[in-house]
């Protein structure tokens, strides 16, 4: 079985309260909740919080919420013991778990459905991420836009909130891509990647994705081919409002 997980919590440094944030009436948290569950390899999508406002959403539009603790401070820890606390209520093991970031509410799930398909079609692999390409050199200097090269497998190399590929060092045209946090683990590497300690880099660029490289693991990048903004200001949330005026998924949602 193969189930999404969207952490939230309201007390984001950058935006706080972006969860609820309205984008066309309806909180954001809610446009990843409602796009993710349209995903054709999902057998169930939850939302996991420390938060009561968020959870009292959540049951509004019929989610399914799981409570968390209030000190984790990445998302991959939010959804483990969420993954935990399901398994422990169902008594079923999922083999997939899909971290969907709560700040990605322009998705498309066929986004959700590349990353499982190529987590499942290479037995060796043990997580995947979504990247698309970046297209303005605003995006590509952002800090809040995690940017990251990869090798001719689509291996990741390194992930950086800094330019990389240096732009001051070559007047060619650069590959510019960034991360899409949607994230397929197996379920017993997630529990694995989270017993293991915070490496030096991961610390160093607040990127969670750099312990598994420092650990001597592989992170398969699957190109997107969706427009995606996600939303880390309120700048984000005004331009990611306009792009989503005339977006074909938002009458197709289950409400």
């Amino acid at each position: 079985m193969t189930i999404a997980i969207i952490p939230a919590r309201m007390a984001s440094t950058r935006f706080p309260g972006k969860p609820m944030a309205p984008i066309h009436g309806i909180p954001m948290i809610g446009h990843c909740f409602y796009r993710s569950k349209m995903s054709n390899c999902l057998d169930a999508v939850y939302i996991a919080t420390c938060d009561e406002e968020i959870r009292e959403y959540a049951l509004s539009i019929g989610a399914m919420c799981i409570m968390t603790a209030s000190t984790h401070e990445r998302a991959s820890d939010r959804i483990a013991e969420a993954m935990l606390t399901i398994e422990n209520e169902s008594g079923v093991q999922h083999e997939t778990i899909v971290l969907v970031q709560g700040d990605e509410p322009m998705l498309h799930p066929e986004m959700i459905d590349l990353t499982v398909k190529a987590l499942e079609e290479d037995p060796n692999l043990l997580v995947v991420n979504g990247m698309a390409e970046i297209a303005t050199l605003k995006e590509f200097e952002d800090p809040n836009e995690i940017k990251v090269v990869f090798d001719r497998n689509l291996d990741a190399i390194y992930f950086s909130r800094e330019p990389i590929p240096s732009k001051t060092k070559w007047d060619g045209k650069l590959s510019m891509w960034k991360q899409v946090c949607i994230i397929p683990f197996r379920r017993n590497y997630l529990l694995e990647f989270n017993d293991t300690l915070q490496t030096p880099l991961e610390k160093i660029e607040s990127i969670d994705m750099l312990r598994v490289i420092e650990s001597g693991g592989t992170v398969r990048m699957v190109k997107m081919p969706n427009h995606t903004v996600s939303v880390d200001t309120q700048e984000d949330l005004d331009m990611v409002s306009q792009l989503m005026k005339s977006d074909s998924l938002i009458g197709r949602y289950d409400i």
